[in-house]
């Protein structure tokens, strides 16, 4: 590991069929931001599938059927108001298409959202996220997040996006203000 006078930097990858994941996404970036990294989200049809100079990748996805979604439940989304676009391609093909792990990897930390009728899920977008990530060979830090909505369609509960910014804050002190080479 080495250190740069250059900013960390941070890349939020998200799945959202409702908006309530990328706002989630949206607060951790500002939490990445506020503890000094150069952070940015973007929307997993348009993830780039390399992280060239990337330090810290974050994914989220909202949690389907106590899993990552499929396209049988993004299409499930679609029937309950998702936007037509917004279900096309998930994270976890997005994984599936990923090369394999470069040397130096980045870390990679994993959140998801869920309803908060079912706060203790047997399992989780996120926990799906994480094992796919260990298969790929990428570095796993923190624990797995939720962030809690109302019902299916949002919105988000009262407090999470602060929640996402402190959570957000909290990685990079558990990383350090340093580049991973």
């Amino acid at each position: 590991m080495c250190t740069s006078p250059e900013e960390p930097r941070a890349l939020v990858i998200y799945e959202s069929m409702f908006l309530n994941t990328e706002k989630v996404a949206e607060a951790i970036v500002r939490g990445l931001r506020d503890a000094g990294w150069a952070a940015s989200d973007v929307d997993v049809r348009w993830a780039p599938s390399t992280f060239d100079g990337v330090d810290l990748v974050i994914l989220g996805a909202p949690t389907h059927a106590f899993s990552l979604s499929r396209p049988s439940t993004r299409a499930d989304a679609l029937r309950q108001g998702a936007a037509p676009g917004r279900v096309d391609r998930g994270l976890r093909e997005w994984l599936a298409g990923l090369p394999p792990a470069g040397d130096p990897a980045p870390v990679v930390a994993v959140f998801d959202t869920r309803v908060s009728k079912v706060r203790r899920l047997p399992a989780s977008a996120a926990r799906t996220i994480a094992k796919l990530v260990r298969r790929r060979g990428l570095r796993l830090v923190g624990r797995p997040t939720g962030f809690l909505v109302e019902d299916v369609a949002g919105p988000l509960c009262s407090g999470e996006l602060d929640r996402a910014m402190e959570w957000g804050r909290d990685l990079t002190n558990a990383l350090g203000l340093r580049r991973f080479a």
